[in-house]
């Protein structure tokens, strides 16, 4: 299956836990600890392009932040099997790391405007009537996970294709500059 990218895995719902913001704690800390189970697993495996996902905790906490923002702080544990790029064979990945999001209230200038603007930073958001933690769980994972997984020592091996009764071109003679270095090193002797 293909992997999907962060914004694709926003959007879909695959694994939803979602926390209504005006039902959230203003003044303490609302903590979480999503621990999803196995049937939950094969969903987010299916939405990243894993293998499997063996073990998987998103564990946090949701803070008022300023008058009308939210931030949230959590870690991210998981041991994840992917395919080796090279080889197909399985390549376990151990992922343990801080997530966080600030979601920011527009203000009424960017409502009234039709556009909301942010500084670009990946861990900023709109803020909406609610937040899906699923969603920042299923992102963070498919960010933290390796692009092209390998297996320690697999190496892609030459592949030389041409019509029969010609030389196949090697990869040594492919490079542009082969043959001067070929003719410096014969001069040289």
């Amino acid at each position: 299956m293909a992997k999907m990218t962060p914004e694709t895995a926003k959007q879909t719902t695959g694994y939803a836990e979602i926390r209504v913001v005006r039902d959230l704690k203003d003044g303490g800390a609302n903590r979480f600890e999503l621990t999803p189970d196995a049937t939950a697993r094969v969903v987010i495996t299916n939405q990243i392009g894993a293998i499997a996902i063996r073990k998987l905790r998103f564990k946090g906490e949701l803070r008022a932040h300023n008058k009308s923002d939210w931030r949230l702080e959590a870690t991210l544990g998981a041991t994840v099997d992917q395919a080796c790029v090279v080889t197909a064979q399985k390549v376990t990945t151990r992922v343990d790391v801080p997530v966080i999001r600030l979601f920011q209230n527009p203000t009424d200038e960017e409502l009234q405007g039709g556009e909301v603007e942010f500084d670009g930073e990946d861990e900023i958001e709109p803020l909406t009537e609610e937040i899906d933690l699923g969603a920042i769980l299923s992102e963070a994972l498919l960010l933290a996970l390796p692009d092209y997984p390998r297996i320690e020592g697999a190496q892609l091996q030459e592949s030389v294709f041409t019509e029969p009764g010609i030389t196949p071109l090697g990869e040594a003679e492919a490079k542009p500059f082969a043959a001067l270095a070929a003719l410096r090193d014969k001069l040289q002797k």
